[in-house]
């Protein structure tokens, strides 16, 4: 239903750009010979989109362009990010920037930027739409592969495990629970994985997820959590229970995990490249304005680190904090 709503407000919004699109009051893409690109994230809150968006300013003033960059306040509000997405297009930038909440609400607008002929690439996260030119982004299957080798090994490979993943609805979500299921259905016949659990990224709700898994399950021995706030989350949920010895591996960096890895609460995460992701999409939107052509994606890399690695300099490269 909830999609239902929001799709029905992209074709409202839609109309409103076709209006908009007749005037132009000096703050738009057009009329300058500085090129404009408008980012829209699938959020702002996580350290790892504050990497995003320096890698992305940092890669703009290199190219001499002006870009703009924005999420909503939680990776659940797909709504709010539908409607930065329209602002954004409202705007005539001459490309965008997506990484997109629901890759299949977005498809409507995915289609309005191409009638405009605004160039879209996708960062960190696909869309159901053939318009993106290229997609800059983390090969998350094959590196929440890599996160469940790593937790299969820490607890002998047989035993329960959970998931904590922040939503369904992205490719991203879908990637990393996918890439870890099924490299333990494939890998690791000894262990048991829970039905996986969503908390919208979200510290709070994730902490609640994991005390509600640990008192169903009590013989756990490990959670995987998806992202920055689902890792953080998993952490104060089994603090919060007091339960001992259940291992915890997650993704994305951030100070939090940093530290949860060096006092040892965390065995070790997937760390992404946002830095090199953000200056992967600005390049890349650069490039298709000057009519070069772009690979279907941009692999923009992932790292294991644990307490072994993690003051190395290749680690401390890649890690936002």
């Amino acid at each position: 239903m909830k999609r239902n709503r929001i799709l029905a407000a992209v074709a409202v919004t839609a109309i409103a750009l076709v209006t908009a699109g007749c005037g132009d009051d000096g703050s738009t893409g057009t009329g300058s010979d500085q090129k404009y690109i408008a980012i829209v994230s699938k959020g702002f809150q996580h350290q790892f989109w504050q990497a995003v968006k320096k890698g992305a300013e940092d890669e703009a003033a290199k190219q001499g362009v002006r870009i703009t960059f924005e999420g909503p306040a939680t990776e659940a509000d797909i709504e709010a990010q539908t409607t930065m997405l329209t602002n954004a297009l409202a705007k005539k930038p001459d490309a965008i920037g997506f990484a997109a909440l629901d890759s299949k609400a977005a498809a409507p607008l995915m289609e309005q930027a191409k009638s405009a002929n605004i160039p879209v690439i996708a960062f960190d996260s696909g869309v159901d739409s053939d318009v993106p030119l290229t997609t800059a982004a983390t090969d998350n299957k094959a590196a929440a592969g890599e996160a469940a080798k790593h937790l299969s090994e820490l607890i002998g490979g047989s035993g329960k495990v959970a998931l904590v993943v922040h939503d369904q609805t992205s490719v991203t979500g879908r990637d990393r629970r996918d890439g870890f299921t099924d490299w333990m259905k494939a890998n690791a016949p000894g262990i048991q994985v829970l039905p996986v659990q969503y908390g919208g990224g979200d510290q709070a709700k994730s902490a609640d997820i994991t005390k509600s898994i640990l008192r169903a399950n009590p013989d756990v021995k490990g959670i995987y959590g998806a992202n920055e706030g689902s890792a953080i989350g998993v952490i104060k949920g089994i603090e919060e229970s007091g339960k001992k010895g259940v291992v915890v591996v997650g993704f994305d960096s951030g100070q939090a995990q940093i530290d949860a890895i060096k006092n040892g609460t965390e065995a070790g995460a997937i760390t992404q490249n946002p830095v090199g992701m953000g200056a992967a999409l600005v390049k890349a939107a650069v490039d298709a304005l000057n009519g070069t052509s772009l690979p279907k994606t941009i692999d923009t890399g992932y790292f294991w680190y644990d307490k072994t690695n993690i003051d190395s300099p290749e680690i401390q490269a890649v890690l936002y904090k």
